[in-house]
């Protein structure tokens, strides 16, 4: 019988507990105003079909969390949905013929089933899945609010172009400048697309990053940059041949004298223009369209070769009169500042390795200190100066000559103070069929008329073909682009973009509130009480798109007046990769560990807690298999410690009503230590991420709980029981979060019912754990030079005298004199001698 019971059986005690918390409705989360609420929330994934233990490590984390945050009195709400429209679906759509409409639920049934298997405490009645039309007519509308706002606007922008398929492609499609079907070269093709005016909000989204606090301080520089606010001047420059202004922003107004060469972006209108009819044209518009084959990252990157071509016009530079060639290169945008840059080769670097390279002027305009006039730059000078060579302004330092220069040009109105942004407004139209539809309608008499809310959702056709070529099969179907007219009630032509899911992701943490809600995004009342998120985790990827853009969303809808906050996160965490053979963990590198496999082998519980105990969250982490093993040994070992105990009738329910009678003392006192330590720890790491030391805690506590052995005598038998009762009680429920279904066996074999989420957390009593010894390290000038065994309760300055009279610690004070003691109560004294 022993042997049976003995036997830690993962399989059956898993399945059981699942089934049994999914009968109780156990995780439902209900709103009661009379608790403080804990909001936790995972980003939530793709669905793709299957989930490996890499993608497990955050949503484990937060399991953690919601389950000590419940047991601690909270009112949790930890909800999970899935991104559902989205570029995989459709590509799914035309390799395998299976519509997106059937592969996406299949995709979530399987992923909700994994999730269900580790025993993650979503409550799925407030599941969001954002490729129903009960959740994106919500994107429709708040669409419409944005256009009346004047944050909605449509205009020319390029796409990738694939002219063998006839169609526009993803940047995910065109990696490598090729089409991912048919390998062709890709190409940038103008069409009329969708955007929403962040650029609105820059001022906003920069300053309030100061309020997010509890926000990694890695993704506040990422964002701030991605913002990147800039104050300089922006100077007219005029071509030489018709006078038309050609305006050029810099930070660096102090250089203008330096100017050598203009550079223009290649989309810039004006280069079409300069070299229209001319010897320049056909080279130029070659070059155009070389340029626009790669990404915008690739031109920005400092990595990138820098080419450019001259197009045979120049400008004229407003403050010494030089006539400076025009050039075209890679490495200007249009979307960025003006379009136009002037090149000042001595003091920027791209523009001295692009002077270099073709031979342009460099002049010096900036003096460094101590400088030897003539002496050829090597390399641009950037720093701090002197002025030579410009004009008026010669010999002032720099900062006095970038306010001198600008107050200059706006008396003569030749430039002004301003402030540019790297932040461009986000293009959020899609040319595909998986996605939200665009509540626009195109009529002859009336021309665009957004649809009226009434009329929403504008719902996906379900009549499409999906080959890959030709047009987004939205405008294939006649079903969908027939339309009426909501103004005259004519014949009108729908919208056939779609929206980047990036929206659906924008808002999603609001309507987790009250998902079922169907008279707007989400209940007032609901989100009063449960939002901003308290906690919200996912990865380090999204910091500048879906972070940013939830932020923008959720500044435009407090100002609609449907909220009261104005940042939807209050805590942000980070989490790092899982690497296996010293890659990524992918399904796609075939590395990948199946939670499936772990559940089946080692069961869920061994999975929750080696992806904890694997290093520090915020850190990538190795897969080890050996590691799991170590993990499942553990387990075991616990399984047999209290099952033995159980059977041995060690355990005493009443242990409470005795245990403040008993005089524990040796290993008792010891264990008694370690158990109230343990609880002290476990529930400050939680708290504090550090979850990879809690678990190392636990099982520190049941080693010591395995060295006690149970004594002869009836009375030390008695105190014996006592202790042991107080432990196994306490380890399973601070075991609780990490590895529920084995804790909540447990705590019904200690005959508890229920389940040890709806528990109290355990106390400790700082008394109880406070050591009884400590080890005081003494240190010489920060080193160790002896370490003295006290007291507890030794007080500071009997510490102190202590390590000065140690022979250790005064060989090497001899001779010397002291400065100074820094005494840290129970762990340190620094003596610092000289």
């Amino acid at each position: 019988m022993r042997e049976r019971e003995q036997k830690y059986d993962h399989r059956s005690i898993e399945k059981k507990w699942q089934q049994r918390w999914e009968e109780q409705g156990l995780f439902r989360t209900k709103t009661d105003i009379s608790r403080p609420k804990f909001y936790y929330l995972d980003m939530f994934p793709y669905p793709s079909g299957d989930l490996h233990m890499g993608h497990m490590r955050n949503y484990v984390i937060g399991d953690v969390l919601s389950r000590h945050y419940t047991m601690n009195g909270r009112n949790v709400l930890h909800p999970m949905g899935y991104d559902a429209f989205g570029l995989p679906a459709e590509t799914a759509a035309i390799e395998r013929g299976l519509h997106p409409a059937k592969w996406t639920p299949e995709c979530i049934a399987r992923m909700r089933a994994q999730f269900n298997s580790l025993g993650i405490s979503f409550d799925w009645d407030r599941e969001v899945v954002t490729c129903v039309p009960e959740y994106y007519r919500w994107n429709q509308w708040l669409f419409l609010r944005f256009l009346e706002r004047g944050l909605a606007y449509k205009k020319l922008a390029p796409a990738n172009w694939c002219p063998s398929c006839e169609t526009t492609l993803a940047n995910e499609e065109a990696e490598g400048g090729q089409c991912w079907r048919c390998g062709s070269q890709v190409t940038k093709k103008d069409i009329d697309q969708w955007f929403f005016r962040i650029t609105q909000y820059a001022d906003r989204l920069l300053n309030d990053i100061d309020l997010l606090e509890n926000w990694p301080e890695r993704v506040r520089v990422m964002q701030r940059n991605w913002i990147g606010r800039s104050e300089g001047v922006e100077i007219k420059f005029t071509l030489e041949k018709t006078g038309e202004e050609i305006p050029v922003f810099t930070t660096r107004v102090d250089t203008i004298y330096g100017v050598t060469f203009m550079v223009l972006a290649p989309e810039h209108p004006l280069v079409e223009k300069l070299t229209a009819g001319t010897e320049y044209e056909e080279p130029v518009r070659k070059f155009v369209q070389e340029v626009r084959q790669m990404s915008d990252i690739d031109r920005l990157s400092a990595v990138t070769e820098k080419h450019g071509m001259y197009i045979g016009s120049h400008a004229i530079n407003p403050m010494n009169g030089d006539h400076v060639p025009i050039w075209i290169t890679n490495y200007v945008l249009l979307e960025y500042g003006t379009g136009g840059v002037m090149g000042v080769p001595a003091h920027d670097q791209r523009d001295f390795e692009f002077a270099k390279k073709y031979d342009l002027p460099i002049k010096e305009v900036i003096y460094p200190p101590g400088a030897e006039p003539g002496k050829e730059l090597e390399r641009a000078y950037v720093e701090a100066g002197t002025q030579v060579k410009s004009g008026p302004f010669d010999g002032m330092p720099t900062q006095q000559s970038k306010d001198a220069m600008a107050d200059y040009m706006e008396d003569r109105n030749i430039g002004k103070r301003t402030v540019h942004y790297r932040l461009r407004d986000w293009l959020i139209s899609r040319q595909r069929y998986w996605g939200t539809p665009i509540p626009i309608v195109y009529c002859d008499k009336c021309g665009m008329v957004p649809l009226p809310d009434h009329q929403l959702p504008v719902a996906l056709p379900t009549d499409v073909v999906f080959t890959g070529k030709g047009e987004s099969p939205l405008a294939k179907s006649e079903e969908f682009v027939n339309a009426t007219c909501p103004k005259c009630g004519g014949p009108a032509r729908r919208d056939t973009d779609t929206m980047a899911t990036w929206i659906d992701s924008s808002w999603y943490f609001l309507r987790y509130a009250s998902p079922q809600y169907d008279k707007g995004p989400f209940d007032r009342k609901q989100v009063d009480y449960w939002l901003p998120v308290d906690q919200y985790v996912g990865g380090i990827e999204h910091a500048v798109l879906h972070l940013l853009y939830s932020r923008f969303f959720t500044k435009v809808i407090h100002d609609l007046g449907l909220i009261s906050f104005s940042e939807p996160f209050a805590r942000l965490f980070t989490q790092g990769m899982i690497y296996k053979d010293g890659e990524k963990m992918s399904k796609s590198k075939s590395n990948s560990v199946s939670p499936d496999y772990i559940n089946e082998r080692y069961g869920a519980d061994t999975g929750r807690m080696f992806i904890l105990f694997v290093g520090p969250p915020d850190q990538d982490a190795e897969w080890n298999d050996q590691g799991v093993e170590g993990v499942y040994r553990f387990l075991n070992r616990l399984w047999r410690t209290a099952t033995t105990g159980l059977e041995d009738g060690r355990y005493i329910p009443e242990w409470r009503n005795h245990i403040g009678q008993i005089e524990a003392a040796g290993e008792l006192s010891d264990l008694r230590r370690k158990t109230h330590q343990t609880i002290s720890k476990v529930t400050r790491d939680i708290v504090g991420f550090h979850f990879n030391t809690a678990v190392s805690a636990l099982m520190e506590m049941l080693n010591t709980l395995m060295a006690v052995k149970e004594p002869a005598g009836l009375e030390v038998q008695h105190e014996y029981r006592v202790v042991w009762s107080e432990v196994i009680e306490s380890l399973a429920l601070i075991l609780s979060p990490f590895a529920p279904h084995i804790a909540d066996e447990l705590w019904e074999r200690l005959g508890k019912s229920g389940s040890t989420y709806q528990h109290e957390w355990p106390k400790w009593d700082e008394a109880v754990a406070r050591e009884e010894q400590v080890t005081i390290v003494v240190q010489v000038n920060g080193k160790v030079r002896d370490r003295l065994t006290v007291p507890a309760d030794t007080p500071d300055e009997d510490v102190r005298q202590m390590a000065l009279s140690s022979e250790k610690v005064q060989q090497f004070m001899e001779g010397k004199q002291i400065r100074n003691v820094v005494v840290v109560s129970g762990k340190l004294v620094n003596i610092v001698v000289g």
